[in-house]
């Protein structure tokens, strides 16, 4: 049976992956030459290759031993994407005011974590399901919440819980550090301890799944 082992993947590999978003899209150029594109994803999704953050073979082995605990692609994991893995810009600190997750209606008592992507105008909008423990803040309308006193936090689905639903007309935001699910996207780790010692790059690909 699949499952999602709520773990991260080694930090060192993790910080030399490479990588980032990818989309889906049909294009069918008309005889006009005019094109028609259209997108089947609502959503992009996310590969790495976290082979290039193995520097040594006591790192090496670490990675086997992490694809054979997950049985290779078999079970989910966290990953910490190096370059967006928080509320705010890389350089940023943390604030709960990062991100705007809701407005309070007086009965809703549940917000999912959320992170918008804004460009030209046009923005997406993604669900964060995987916050880190210890880093979530949030704020009502300016004034920062106490977790455990306030409000809740489920980090295996990102959604913060309130034992009364606030008061409706509220601004609900928050700041937040998160991980991305993934499994491995190979059914076997090729190692050659002659390669590696050679300095050629491993290949340890990485894709993101939903849970």
């Amino acid at each position: 049976m699949t499952a999602f082992h709520e773990v991260r993947f080694p930090a060192r590999a993790a910080f030399g992956a490479s990588g980032g978003p990818e989309r889906r899209t049909e294009i069918v150029t008309l005889g006009s030459g005019r094109e028609e594109r259209n997108s089947p994803w609502a959503h992009s999704r996310r590969r790495w290759d976290a082979g290039g953050g193995v520097a040594t073979l006591d790192g090496l082995a670490e990675i086997v031993a992490f694809f054979e605990a997950r049985r290779g692609p078999l079970h989910g994991f966290r990953f910490r994407d190096p370059l967006d893995h928080k509320s705010c810009a890389p350089g940023a600190d943390i604030s709960p005011l990062d991100q705007s997750i809701g407005t309070t209606d007086g009965e809703t008592a549940q917000f999912q974590l959320v992170k918008r992507y804004q460009s030209g105008g046009e923005e997406w909008l993604r669900e964060i399901g995987k916050p880190v423990t210890g880093t979530v803040r949030v704020a009502l309308d300016g004034d920062e919440l106490t977790e455990g006193a306030d409000f809740t936090v489920d980090t295996a689905t990102g959604v913060i819980g309130f034992a009364m639903a606030p008061a409706a007309g509220a601004a609900l935001t928050a700041g937040f550090a998160f991980d991305t699910p993934v499994r491995f996207d190979a059914e076997r780790l090729e190692v050659s301890v002659e390669a590696f010692q050679a300095g050629r790059p491993l290949s340890i690909p990485l894709v993101e799944i939903r849970v």
